[in-house]
């Protein structure tokens, strides 16, 4: 098989050259070099290695599980991984039939109350509140519904919403955390030679001296809704930098105005955005804001990350999704 650029596997299998080099990173592919060539090289091996992360991937498997998987020669261990992950899409496929449930009776309610044309007072009828009330996740509701929803019906909805709702991470809780007003040097992808540029400006201006309360972002310019890949990689990079501090040509200095944030510890992907969306969107206090204001994944050690001591894809690596909020 003829060896393919890192340009070509991104453009055969729609994955970001970041999102390759994290794989490389974090040992799942291998690449190599053709002499007299500066770019990245992939064979038939890790083209096949890649084509397995694919499936996995769309498989709903977590990153650190692949790992485990492709690396694990114990068939009894990669059946254990998946059976777990069976069993999440089981209760998953449970709270859903829930709701589905509730929907369809609601449905049946209103097309037995409904006129041809929908009355826009239609869910004030009685009937329709019960129904309704059902959704609302509320003891107080289920003490005072009568006729249509029973306690039963209510704890498995209950159990549904909180199934399918929860955050993936269990070890962590939803915060509100105010992120200051910062300057910041900022970078797109970087590649080998400017990366050895950025190695060798952070040991020769000493960074870590100059400040060691130094933050390190992953930086997402759009929506939620736009976040279609699983393994959606951000735009930028950024790490906060002293003001008057000069940068070498790869780098924009930015300035960022601050602002509420919903935070939770998580990984980057889609799903943990979009939990901490349904989050955010279900809470009574907040709404996300559409301010212009990005998506971060923030790294929550960046002083050891940039001191080499910590390395994605060990484990080491903690971080904060962070979702621009307002008050309502």
């Amino acid at each position: 098989m003829e060896l393919k650029t890192i340009r070509q596997v991104s453009l055969d299998y729609g994955i970001s050259r970041q999102m390759l080099c994290y794989y490389e990173e974090i040992g799942l592919i291998k690449s190599s070099r053709k002499d007299d060539y500066a770019y990245r090289v992939y064979d038939e091996n890790a083209i096949k290695q890649l084509q397995q992360i694919i499936i996995l991937r769309k498989l709903q498997i977590p990153m650190k599980q692949i790992k485990n998987v492709l690396n694990n020669e114990n068939a009894v261990a990669v059946i254990e991984i998946f059976r777990q992950n069976i069993s999440e899409l089981d209760e998953q496929i449970i709270a859903l039939s829930v709701v589905k449930s509730i929907l369809t009776r609601l449905v049946e309610e209103l097309q037995e109350k409904a006129d041809i044309h929908l009355k826009p007072d239609i869910l004030n009828d009685k009937t329709m509140l019960n129904v309704v009330s059902s959704l609302s996740f509320s003891e107080n509701k289920i003490n005072n519904a009568k006729g249509n929803v029973t306690m039963e019906t209510m704890e498995e909805l209950n159990n549904a919403h909180e199934t399918l709702s929860k955050l993936k991470r269990s070890d962590g809780q939803v915060r509100i955390v105010y992120v200051p007003p910062m300057t910041v040097a900022a970078h797109g992808v970087i590649g080998e030679e400017e990366r050895k540029i950025a190695e060798k400006f952070v040991q020769e201006r000493g960074i870590l001296k100059i400040k060691p309360d130094v933050r390190v972002f992953a930086v997402f310019h759009c929506s939620i809704e736009d976040l279609k890949d699983l393994d959606t990689q951000s735009d930028e990079g950024w790490a906060s930098i002293p003001d008057d501090m000069e940068l070498p040509a790869f780098l924009t200095k930015k300035t960022f105005e601050g602002g509420l944030y919903a935070a939770y510890a998580g990984i980057e992907n889609v799903e943990g955005f979009r939990a901490l969306a349904e989050w955010v969107n279900a809470s009574e206090k907040f709404e996300i804001a559409d301010d212009g204001r990005p998506l971060f994944d923030e790294c929550l050690d960046a002083y050891h990350l940039i001191n080499g001591d910590l390395k994605q894809g060990t484990g080491e690596l903690q971080g904060d999704l962070l979702i621009p909020i307002k008050r309502k």
